[in-house]
């Protein structure tokens, strides 16, 4: 369907984009697991830890050596993610690191004797080093097989968090209504900005034109709707060259249909890799939407974590790295609440490398200390600091996501939290991967309908504390506080 043209400016209502379409077509999560068992397995590179927020029951790795990919292959899961925790990186280091872990999962996958499908999750708001990282993906598996992707599937829908694809145009749900992804804050990130809403028009932008936006395959809701996996399949599968195609999705049997036209085109010797929110994971991998985790569910998945051992605290750990405005008003929910004890990391403080260690030992042993009677928040200052470009930018977030690193480790070691929360995509993968060295997890749910993922590690100093992933960007006002009461009432 057409842009509304005054969708440029402001959100427009729902009924707008949404009236009018082409009936759902019904497809079980049970069909889909059916057609892909026994498949290839689903590895998802994540370039942050929220891309677990719609799954439940898979495994997790923050580490990639082959024994480890090894360990993952051998699990009961159609589906398992490697946080590469590249949105935080730099180009060429994000490239190395994609290249690294294909590498070691090529290995990992010839000893297990187990074929492989490679998706790249990046957000569902258009951030993230696209095309840089499927470019490097397809480069490794045209070196190590020989065999070039046929092309790259684009699907950046995430169904909870009202991230939708109609038309080729993402939108993103607003009180006020829907708005085109290229008028959000996230589109002006300092790092990743964009200006196109329209996908084709996106991927043209990204590629600095060296994909046409008139040479980008659509995938519209007609197709996925009307002419289904077998129709959905012959488009697919006439991809060659690497070429890009964008799929739209607005609800979870669509996202279904297009995981049966994978089935059917990768079968019939179409190579695809795929480039995906986190909704398509969890279509792919043939599960159903789960409900939230209940509190006797938590009790059951790590009872021990949830009554304070032996030098352990009875109150959890908040960790805030994200400057969305909707993280801040989240805290400020969590404040009127009360329960909490708060305690700044100034960021300021944080770029003096003479003061930086004792303001982080200051503020870690204060909250270790209120470990005992309330729950402890660590934050960043709000004002957010940024650099005179995009790459200083990013430096300056890995320097304060390493401060936050710094100062859990330091909690952790004096008094270990009942449980962790993490909010916003680097200081959650940091946060897991060296503030509590977590290697291997298990993805058991979500606090919150398809948001706000637990992972229950199995390995490290963390073995056992419910570790809670919680993006910047997703989540009403009430979020946090609904999160933190569950885990409390836990």
């Amino acid at each position: 369907m057409p842009l509304p043209r005054h969708a440029q400016t402001r959100p427009v209502p729902e009924a707008a984009v949404l009236d009018g379409l082409p009936p759902v077509r019904e497809v079980s999560a049970a069909e889909v697991a059916a057609r892909i068992a026994g498949g290839p397995r689903l590895v998802v590179l994540d370039d942050d830890p929220t891309g677990t927020q719609t799954v439940a029951d898979v495994p997790v790795l923050t580490s990639w050596t082959v024994d480890d990919l090894r360990w993952a292959l051998r699990q009961d899961s159609a589906v398992f993610f490697v946080l590469t925790n590249t949105r935080s990186l730099s180009p060429a280091d994000a490239a190395a690191r994609n290249r690294e872990v294909v590498r070691a999962l090529h290995a990992a996958a010839a000893a297990e004797g187990t074929g492989y499908v490679l998706a790249s999750r990046g957000d569902s708001t258009l951030r993230g080093h696209f095309p840089l990282e499927t470019d490097v993906l397809a480069e490794e598996l045209t070196e190590l097989d020989g065999r070039a992707p046929d092309g790259v599937v684009l699907v950046p829908a995430y169904i909870e968090a009202g991230r939708l694809t109609v038309g080729s145009h993402h939108w993103m749900r607003t009180t006020e209504g829907l708005l085109p992804v290229g008028m959000s804050e996230f589109a002006r990130d300092a790092t990743f900005g964009y200006r196109s809403s329209s996908l084709p028009e996106w991927v043209e932008e990204k590629t600095g034109g060296r994909v046409p936006a008139n040479e980008v395959l659509r995938v519209t809701l007609d197709d996925l709707r009307g002419g289904g996996p077998a129709h959905t399949a012959r488009l697919l599968s006439s991809l060659r060259g690497g070429r890009v195609a964008v799929v739209d999705a607005v609800c979870d049997d669509d996202l279904r249909v297009l995981a049966l036209a994978l089935a059917r085109a990768e079968e019939s010797g179409t190579r695809l890799l795929y480039r995906v929110g986190p909704s398509f994971v969890r279509a792919r991998a043939g599960q159903a939407a789960r409900a939230p985790l209940t509190p006797a569910a938590l009790r059951r998945l790590t009872p021990a974590a949830l009554r304070p051992p032996h030098g352990g605290a009875p109150h959890g750990l908040v960790v805030v790295g994200s400057h969305m405005a909707l993280t801040t008003r989240q805290l400020d929910r969590l404040r009127e609440r009360g329960g909490i004890a708060e305690y700044e990391l100034d960021v300021a403080l944080l770029l003096d490398e003479g003061r930086r260690d004792a303001h982080i030992a200051e503020v870690a042993a204060a909250a270790a200390d209120a470990l005992d009677s309330a729950d402890a928040v660590i934050r960043t200052s709000r004002v957010l600091v940024t650099g005179a470009d995009a790459d200083d930018s990013l430096a300056i977030s890995r320097r304060v996501s390493a401060a936050l690193v710094q100062a859990v480790r330091q909690v952790n070691a004096a008094r270990r939290p009942a449980f962790v929360v993490a909010k916003g995509g680097i200081t959650s993968s940091d946060t897991a991967t060296h503030g509590l060295r977590i290697r291997r997890a298990w993805a058991r749910g979500t606090l919150l309908p398809g948001i706000v993922s637990l992972w229950e590690p199995v390995d490290g100093p963390a073995a056992g504390i419910p570790y809670i992933v919680f993006a910047g960007n997703v989540g009403g006002a009430d979020a946090l506080v609904d999160a933190l009461d569950l885990l409390r009432s836990a």
